[in-house]
């Protein structure tokens, strides 16, 4: 039986995992492949990188990392996660196996909401869909932005947003629900221009930028989208075992990042925190010292 189980080799995963080889443990790390920070073309937001690196090359490094502790990746997905009455973990994988492990780590991410139209893959190859203002709306100061978005949510991102352009606009569909009034007063006081519109295709302009077209419109010119549309916390297997959730589905953690099912820990975005490289690796560290103290030594 293994020491631990790591599901999901993002930052989180791998740091932990990097973590628990060198603390002399017997662990296994299974991750599907599809870490939300496979899609981050460059962030200049990661302490260490002052000229920015891409997501992929940050995964390669630390996976580079990890095969130096003696540890790998098994290229798999966890279909299936059960809790024993003598306290330890089966996991059922789709290529047929089975892990038994004295503890587990999920670190299996969220999905991004994007906007549902043509165009957006090509947006995103470019670098020019963005899903997080902390990260990177520093890189586009003074640039024409993009909101999609709907509701309260949609709203707070514009309102960060307008501190770094004056250039900004918020756009969400017919009917997707208004924002709060004291949201919709902030952003008519900060200028920032909101509309309800049916956007049918996004373009990616030959000489840069990217143009909207909206039914019954012309089309909106901008330099970067940013879509809050929300995201998707990959918690099934959280919810197979009972753990508590919140109210946006991400698994709650204490200080240690441990559920509420003991013998469970959960670190990076499926954790209610704030969603970033540099968190997600603390989250990683922070567990797989937990997991390492609370095993048999």
């Amino acid at each position: 039986m293994l020491d631990c189980l790591v599901i999901g080799a993002g930052p989180a995963g791998l740091t932990a995992a990097i973590y628990l080889k060198r603390l002399h443990r017997d662990i296994a790390l299974i991750d599907a492949g599809a870490s939300r920070a496979m899609r981050i073309p460059r962030t200049y937001n990661y302490p260490g990188f002052p000229h920015g690196v891409s997501g992929e090359r940050l995964l390669e490094r630390m996976r580079e990392q990890l095969g130096e502790a003696d540890g790998e990746l098994t290229a798999d997905e966890v279909t299936l996660l059960a809790r024993h009455d003598d306290g330890h973990f089966s996991a059922q994988c789709s290529r047929g196996g089975e892990i038994r492990a004295r503890t587990v780590l999920l670190a299996t991410g969220v999905v991004d909401g994007e906007p549902a139209v043509d165009g957006v893959d090509d947006l995103r190859q470019r670098g020019l869909l963005r899903q997080c203002p902390v990260c990177d709306a520093h890189e586009f100061r003074g640039r024409r932005m993009v909101v999609i978005g709907r509701g309260d949510h949609g709203a707070r991102v514009a309102r960060f947003l307008h501190r770094f352009s004056e250039h900004l606009r918020l756009m969400s569909g017919p009917g997707e629900g208004a924002a709060d009034a004291r949201l919709r007063v902030a952003l008519q006081e900060a200028g920032v221009a909101s509309e309800e519109a049916t956007l049918q295709r996004i373009e990616c302009a030959a000489g840069g930028g990217v143009r909207l077209h909206r039914e019954g419109h012309e089309p909106v010119e901008a330099d970067v989208v940013y879509a809050a549309l929300g995201t998707r916390p990959r918690a099934r297997l959280a919810q197979q075992l009972g753990a508590t959730l919140d109210a946006m589905g991400n698994v709650v953690a204490d200080a240690q990042c441990r559920s509420s099912v003991p013998g469970l820990w959960a670190a990076g975005d499926v954790v209610s925190a704030l969603d970033q490289l540099a968190v997600a690796v603390g989250h990683g560290a922070i567990a797989a010292t937990s997991m390492h103290n609370t095993l048999p030594s």
